[in-house]
């Protein structure tokens, strides 16, 4: 009897590991973080990338972006396929990262000390700033804000989770006074420079090449007061990825020596 019972308990707790096992893969989709042998024996790369008009973005029935064509030209240097998966959340990005859903965040994202103990970065690959978003002119007697100063009290929209929001705060610090932030979970910075240029919010911050890009859409928007200093962007990686991390360094600055890339970065930037 004594054997029977200890044969039940060994069962039900087989049963509940292989169900907890099946409940954490349910978790990550199935994924797990891929080392780079692993990349080369699948033959397929998974970068996840922003949905906006410099990253990723479909024009009629034809895809475009600068992180779009530039991890393109990087599956024709690797001889790896390229998955290219759009994801406007950069909290989603990074938890897709560290499960293996993605091996490369492709979006222009500023190296700031705070985000390094984090993420690992690639080598450089544009220089940009973060600016205020505005209308050119915003009725009621009013002009453009150009004085950081002047940003108290006032509430400045921006996509969920983007570094910004760090930059901001400092900001508020650096006036003396309380900037509000606003955090929008649904809407890019496509969205929401739409929503200044209809009125809809007063002031958005995002990347000044964004802003400068959707400008030629909507002339109305003003993005010539700075809110950070200009700081290097870069793609990230997951901080023990060091294997891929050069050698995508290495197709990235071989990349950059070439007359095909000077030409995509001067059509964007």
């Amino acid at each position: 009897m004594k054997k029977k019972r200890y044969i039940y308990i060994y069962i039900v707790l087989l049963i509940i590991v292989v169900g907890f096992m099946a409940w954490l893969r349910s978790q990550s989709g199935g994924y797990h973080p891929r080392s780079f042998e692993e990349i080369e024996s699948e033959g397929v790369l998974r970068i996840v990338t922003d949905y906006t008009p410099l990253s990723y973005y479909l024009q009629g029935d034809s895809l475009s972006g600068f992180d779009y064509e530039l991890a393109r030209m990087i599956g024709q240097r690797s001889g790896l396929s390229v998955e290219i998966i759009p994801e406007v959340n950069l909290s989603k990005s990074i938890e897709g990262l560290e499960t293996g859903q993605y091996d490369i965040i492709a979006r222009q994202l500023p190296v700031t000390s705070e985000i390094k103990e984090e993420l690992a970065f690639t080598v450089p690959i544009q220089l940009n700033k973060q600016v205020l978003v505005q209308q050119k002119e915003p009725g009621e007697g009013k002009t453009p804000i150009r004085n950081q100063l002047d940003l108290a009290g006032k509430t400045l929209y921006i996509v969920s989770d983007a570094p910004t929001k760090l930059r901001i705060n400092n900001l508020s610090h650096e006036i003396g006074d309380t900037i509000y932030i606003q955090e929008e979970k649904t809407y890019g910075a496509e969205q929401l420079i739409m929503m200044v240029a209809t009125g809809e919010i007063e002031f958005a911050v995002c990347d000044k090449a964004i802003a400068l890009e959707m400008s030629k859409d909507y002339p109305q928007i003003d993005c010539n007061t700075d809110i950070s200093f200009t700081q290097f962007q870069s793609w990230a990686l997951r901080k023990n990825d060091s294997i891929l991390l050069d050698n995508l360094n290495k197709w990235i600055t071989d990349i950059q020596q070439t007359p095909k890339y000077k030409e995509l970065y001067d059509s964007y930037f």
